[in-house]
């Protein structure tokens, strides 16, 4: 949506005694004084912004990610630091009935002071705060925000719990974090995960704002597209929220327009004094076709230009300005022929869609570092590589507006957590109070946004109760059910449920959805693969076999860890943390045993490598450590894929597959596939593929080989199947078989071809499973509608045959892309091409090359020459590292 709903400041004027009386706003925005608590240090720092950034712009600091910063910075986020201002208001404040200090948000707990005189306090990140200082404020003023360390002040609120324990008190220690996270509402992961630093920020983190009128005044406005299916109309319900400090009624017509839908319609409306809420029904004329918005991949996005005037007396007139998408969503839970239990999908404009992505998390522990650039890059790369879906994860924030603006472009859905993760919280009346208001505010900015398609309340809550993560005595479990009843059903859904008619609610992710919810709305067994979403880690089975992987309604969370690139990880270390055994290697991992997990689910398929240089080690376990997350990633995900249309043993009919986790908070290993700052890991390049809107997807059970089309597409299409097999040590095939033309339907998994492999290996001749290789695509008419996809036969540790590759590359320049035209001399497994520093994305990587040549091109994200581009390049394949 182009307007943010509650960041607009919709100016409403009227005419008193002859005088025109328009609102006015001055912007608090800018350079600050920042002071620690005891003043030894003050300096200058900016407002959007934190203390971090502050010290860091003034070079009082190093970068706070560069080597151990996370801890030698500790002391920043222990300190009570405050921010100050001086400002003189540009107008006469004695003209305005009511002057309004606004805060967009403040991170995180402070109390608030001007001219002297404390105005109010704030302690929730997630909400707008607003302080009447009509009476307090001067032609020259003095702000003060005096804030307290979210760390102690969370440990003073745990400590104030007295009835009983609200666990976890502290993270594992593998994690370098701080306590009692979850008495304090405030971006969870910023005390610390298991993919990120300990960095509680303190600081004015949003818009902050002056704001005088008289009359009255415009607080939000937001809006809903319903659809009123017996009618089969749309209509839209806008809804305004005025404050009115006129001793009188004020009358007004407000007329709505959406022309290219050739509607409008003109209301009257009179306010009494006081807040008021104004709810307008407009129905969209059913003489023209709606057009509606769809995911990436499945339709246009389209959108409407909205306009609303405000005609007032006098002829004061004031107009404003929205985008409008109509599509409606559903969340499908009913009985399954073949099956116990319960579907679990999501209909778009009554079109059943497999939702394919990831899992966002925040892109920067500073979220003033976090700009336009950054989430285009991001979200580019999501639909770059076919996916339609992000889950916000809810130990993070609720997005700016552009992120969720981006999505309504994209075409991205959007499944949109409550910020509360792996933990359980008090529920004590001022903390439910503080809830009630971050959640209406939350839901009001956002619910006009397409792109979200369901609200959730928290991450793994009700798993970490049920399962009892933190070894509750069954004696005490009652009391927590009820907290938990008490905080996301009583408290968060009815909200969500008053505020928000247009889609769905699920009380925790994972969750089983309808039975959770007949069991009292906590499941016995959060993790049945019959009801609704999963979340499924196991690094220590093979990942190969794809019999480890639950055959779930709905996967939301699955994934392996990887190493960052070397380009990514230089900027913060130095030569003697270059290893993937030094104190930086293990200081940056804070998955316990992750670095270990890694060379072993590796060593499983792949020789580990032996160099004796140190650097050149490092390098290619990295490299191996990417490959490994490729290929176990892609391996799960096309179970999932493959599972949509078929019941197997009661379970099957998959219908989401967002693996863990799209992006990274700082330069560490995690489960992300897309770098910090935005470079692709091979990850990412295989997600392209297997998201792809086409797919073969080839497995074995029972030494058959099996391969399934999977059908993303809105139409049935014609296509041909074609298998291919190479020896290890040939670049020609040594057999080829193509199928006969078949319809490959719409929207479904099915079978394809199926083979005994040592019929397979017999039928091409003088092969074995350690010496070939199988691959295979779709066409129609030679046209290549999909990828060629493949299927290992063996380990490659085990194969016979594979050489070396000298693989050279010729560069060229077409327009703002460049050509990369590579010649091997190999068969070579997983080729990896990469360019150092220089931003930008490969149109594929980490392939298995077994043509003689194959043309690449490059999209450069900043300006950048073939020079350079041939100084930074470098390729390697598998052999390299042996």
């Amino acid at each position: 949506m182009r307007l943010c709903p509650l960041l607009l400041l919709l100016l409403l004027a009227l005419c008193r005694a002859g005088i025109t009386a328009a609102a006015r706003s001055l912007s608090l925005r800018g350079s600050w004084r920042l002071r620690s608590g005891n003043g030894s240090l003050e300096l200058p720092g900016e407002v959007p912004g934190c203390v971090h950034s502050a010290l860091f712009q003034r070079s009082l600091i190093q970068d706070p990610y560069y080597g151990f910063n996370d801890l030698n910075y500790r002391w920043i986020s222990l300190d009570n630091w405050t921010y100050s201002k001086e400002f003189k208001i540009p107008f006469d404040i004695s003209k305005w009935q009511k002057v309004n200090l606004i805060f967009e948000s403040v991170d995180t707990v402070a109390k608030v002071l001007l001219n002297n005189v404390s105005i109010g306090k704030t302690n929730n990140m997630f909400k707008r705060y607003s302080f009447d200082i009509t009476g307090v404020v001067k032609a020259v003023n003095f702000i003060e925000l005096r804030f307290q360390s979210p760390v102690l002040y969370a440990a003073q609120q745990s400590r104030a719990h007295t009835l009983y324990q609200v666990p976890p008190n502290c993270p594992p220690s593998v994690q370098k974090g701080e306590c009692h996270v979850n008495f304090i509402r405030k971006e969870q992961c910023s005390f610390s995960w298991d993919w990120g630093p300990a960095f509680p920020t303190q600081g004015i983190w949003k818009d902050v704002r002056i704001e005088a009128y008289n009359i009255c005044h415009l607080n939000y406005f937001t809006f809903s597209p319903l659809y009123d299916n017996h009618a089969q109309e749309w209509n839209l319900e806008i809804e305004s929220s005025f404050d009115v400090v006129s001793s009188k009624p004020v009358s007004a017509q407000v007329i709505v327009e959406i022309p290219k839908l050739q509607t409008q319609q003109t209301y009257g409306i009179e306010l009494q004094p006081g807040k008021r809420i104004v709810e307008l029904f407009v129905k969209i004329n059913k003489n023209i076709t709606v057009e509606t918005w769809w995911p990436h991949g499945h339709g246009n996005q389209t959108g409407y230009n909205m306009t609303i005037l405000f005609k007032l007396d006098k002829d004061l007139n004031f107009k404003k300005s929205a985008k409008v998408y109509f599509r409606t969503v559903e969340l499908i839970e009913e009985p399954i022929e073949g099956s116990p239990g319960l579907s679990f999908y999501f209909k778009i404009n009554g079109f059943p869609i497999f939702l394919k992505g990831s899992n966002w998390i925040p892109a920067d522990s500073f979220q003033d570092r976090v700009n336009s650039e950054l989430l285009q890059l991001l979200l580019q790369s999501v639909v770059d590589a076919n996916m339609n879906t992000l889950r916000v994860w809810g130990g993070g924030i609720y997005e700016q507006d552009e992120f969720y603006e981006l999505c309504d472009d994209l075409g991205i859905m959007v499944w949109q957590d409550f910020m509360f993760a792996c933990a359980l919280y008090p529920t004590d009346q001022d903390f439910m109070d503080s809830v009630r208001m971050e959640v209406t505010y939350q839901v009001r900015r956002l619910k006009s946004h397409p792109s979200i398609i369901t609200w959730s309340g928290n991450n793994e809550n009700e798993a970490a109760l049920m399962m009892n993560w933190y070894h509750i005595d069954v004696s005490h479990m009652g009391t927590y059910i009820k907290d938990y009843v008490k905080l996301y059903v009583k408290n968060i859904r009815k909200v969500v449920l008053a505020e928000d008619k247009t889609r769905p609610f699920i009380t925790s992710s994972p969750t089983n959805g309808a039975e959770s919810i007949a069991e009292g709305w906590l499941s016995a067994n959060p993790y049945n693969t019959k009801f609704g979403d999963i979340h499924f880690y196991d690094y220590i089975s093979d990942c190969w076999d794809w019999n480890v992987f639950p055959k779930a309604r709905f996967a939301s969370e699955y994934g392996y860890q990887s190493w960052p690139s070397f380009s990514t990880l230089e900027k913060v270390s130095t030569k003697e943390d270059w290893s993937y055994k030094s104190r930086f290697s293990l200081h940056r991992q804070h998955h316990e045993n992750g670095n270990d997990q890694m060379l072993l689910q590796a060593g499983l398929h792949f020789k580990l490598p032996q160099s004796p240089d140190p650097l050149r080690a490092f390098k290619d376990t990295i490299y191996l450590t990417q490959v490994m997350q490729a290929q176990c990633v892609k391996t799960e995900t096309e179970f999932y894929l493959r599972s949509r249309s078929e019941i197997v043993n009661g379970e099957g009919h998959t219908m989401g597959a967002l693996y863990w986790q799209l992006n990274d908070i700082w330069q560490a290993p995690s489960w992300a596939s897309l770098e910090y700052g935005g470079k692709w890991k091979m990850l990412h390049y295989f997600a392209r593929h297997f998201f792809a809107p086409l797919l073969p997807v080839g497995f074995e059970n029972q030494s058959v080989f099996f391969i399934y089309g999977v059908s993303d597409l809105r139409s049935d299409c014609n296509v041909t199947l074609t298998v291919r097999v190479h020896t290890w040590h040939s670049l020609e095939p040594l057999c080829s078989r193509a199928t006969k033309h078949f319809v490959m339907k719409a929207g479904e998994a099915v079978l394809l071809y199926q083979e005994r492999v040592p019929e397979l290996l017999r039928r091409c001749g003088n092969c074995t499973r350690q010496s070939c290789v199988v691959s295979f695509y779709l066409s129609t008419d030679s046209k290549l509608l999909s990828s060629a996809n493949y299927h290992f036969l063996s380990s490659l540790k085990e194969a016979v045959g594979l050489q070396k590759a000298h693989i050279t590359a010729i560069i060229s320049q077409q327009e703002d892309t460049f050509v990369f035209d590579l010649e091997t001399s190999a068969v070579a497994p997983f080729v990896w091409l990469d360019v150092g520093n220089v931003p930008g994305r490969f149109s594929d990587n980490g392939f298995l090359m077994t043509d003689k040549t194959r043309t690449v091109f490059f999209y450069p994200w900043k300006p950048t020459s073939k020079s350079e581009l041939e100084q930074s390049f470098r390729v390697s394949s598998l052999t390299d590292i042996y």
